[in-house]
């Protein structure tokens, strides 16, 4: 018969682990040092109301990407490293990253309608102009203008609510083109209507305001890329940042090799020539361009970076506006601009008027000494016959056609242009 060997030491070690046990549940001293473990914090960015503009609402361009800020969905390309800062706040745009989904992010431009120097002179203004004073509630101060109980009462957007504003998109405004804006207008839940009974009154000011800084992102709104139309897609703002997809501007590619600079080239006499002749019958023109009123996207395809100085002339309404009539003027006239500057009338834009711009600006900077003598003199010639266009439009057009002939062979077909590769490969038209 087997014996059971009871060792002293195995003994004592088990009265030990008893002792623990009992002092670990019974203790309160031990319970109240034990703590978990410390959870993982997210480093997270603490927003300012002034830095977004949010504390100048409603006298802002919006509130639909708020929460997108707010959710660390919409990024400063500086949340991506171990340091958050905002970046600065005097800057005029900010590169940055959106995401749907929190997995796929994608570039994005983060911009203001203004310098922040500007928007303050501005909000000075109109606190001097109607209060008195320096500093006001610029919802409180604007709501007592005339034009903004106009727009209050206004069931329909209408040519007389918008005379005098500074933007050259309402220079020459059509009823067509009103209702446009009205029906297609971002920041409020899509209605589908010409009437503005879907706009409360904080988004009537919203509109207006916009379209008296920067009618930028009305454009991209009214016309988006989806439909075909040259302008980066408008994904939202919030108080007064504006967020748009991300393209490189034009002056970067300013010592791009041949076969490059003639393919941008070639983009920006296509995107101007659609611009004058499309679909919808409306006439776009340029009041003045510059190294950033063209970007281009990663895909290489060039858009139209900086709508702020487009113009519109509706070809099949016409606008009420054509003759040299006294201007309204009143403090939106003046919120970016000087009052006292003259406005040109709607008869006096010429259709080669962009084209001659271009000519004389951005051309011969993207296309200058790129080629062989030979080629290079010949696109001198032509750039220089187009940029003296003003006084001859035939002329004009045909040193443009002929520009256009030359550079087509120049261009190379590769992965560098990924918006026309391959296709390029099969098709004639490149």
């Amino acid at each position: 018969m087997g014996h059971w060997i009871c060792c002293p030491c195995s003994r004592a070690a088990d009265s030990l682990i008893l002792l623990l046990v009992w002092a670990a549940s019974c203790s309160p001293s031990l319970e109240a040092t034990a703590s978990p473990p410390a959870p993982h914090v997210k480093p997270s960015y603490s927003f300012g109301r002034t830095f977004l503009g949010l504390d100048k609402c409603n006298a802002c361009i919006g509130t639909s990407v708020c929460k997108k800020f707010f959710k660390e969905e919409i990024r400063f390309d500086t949340w991506l490293s171990s340091h958050l800062k905002l970046p600065p706040s005097y800057l005029l745009s900010y590169s940055g990253n959106y995401t749907d989904d929190a997995k796929s992010w994608r570039l994005v431009d983060i911009t203001r309608l203004t310098t922040k120097y500007q928007h303050d002179q501005a909000d000075k203004r109109i606190c001097t102009a109607l209060l008195k004073t320096r500093t006001c509630s610029l919802e409180r101060a604007l709501r007592r203008t005339a034009r903004v109980q106009k727009w209050l009462r206004a069931k329909r957007l209408t040519p007389d609510l918008v005379q005098g504003l500074p933007s050259p998109l309402l220079r020459c405004p059509s009823q067509r083109l009103l209702d446009r804006i009205v029906r297609r207008y971002a920041e409020v839940p899509d209605a589908g209507s010409i009437y503005m009974d879907h706009l409360t009154d904080r988004d009537k000011l919203r509109l207006l305001y916009t379209l008296a800084v920067n009618s930028h992102p009305i454009l991209l709104q009214i016309f988006p890329d989806v439909e075909g139309w040259p302008f980066p897609r408008y994904l939202g703002a919030c108080g007064r940042l504006v967020v748009s997809a991300s393209t490189r501007p034009l002056r970067d590619f300013f010592g791009a090799a041949p076969e490059v600079a003639a393919d941008l080239a070639l983009q920006l006499l296509a995107v101007l020539r659609s611009m004058g002749t499309n679909d919808l019958n409306y006439f776009f023109y340029f009041t003045h361009v510059d190294a950033g009123t063209f970007g281009v996207f990663s895909n290489g395809h060039l858009f139209i970076r900086d709508a702020s100085t487009l113009g519109i002339i509706d070809r099949e309404e016409g606008s009420p506006f054509t003759g040299d009539q006294q201007e309204y003027k009143d403090i939106f006239s003046c919120l970016t601009v000087d009052c006292q500057s003259a406005a040109v009338s709607c008869n006096s834009i010429r259709e080669e008027q962009s084209l001659v711009m271009v000519c004389q600006e951005l051309l011969p900077k993207l296309l200058g000494g790129k080629f062989l003598q030979a080629v290079q003199e010949k696109i001198d010639g032509f750039l220089q016959h187009c940029a003296d266009g003003f006084a001859d439009d035939q002329g004009t057009n045909d040193a443009v056609a002929k520009l256009a002939e030359l550079l087509k062979p120049l261009r190379s077909c590769d992965s560098r242009f990924a918006y026309r590769y391959p296709d390029c490969k099969y098709s004639d038209k490149y």
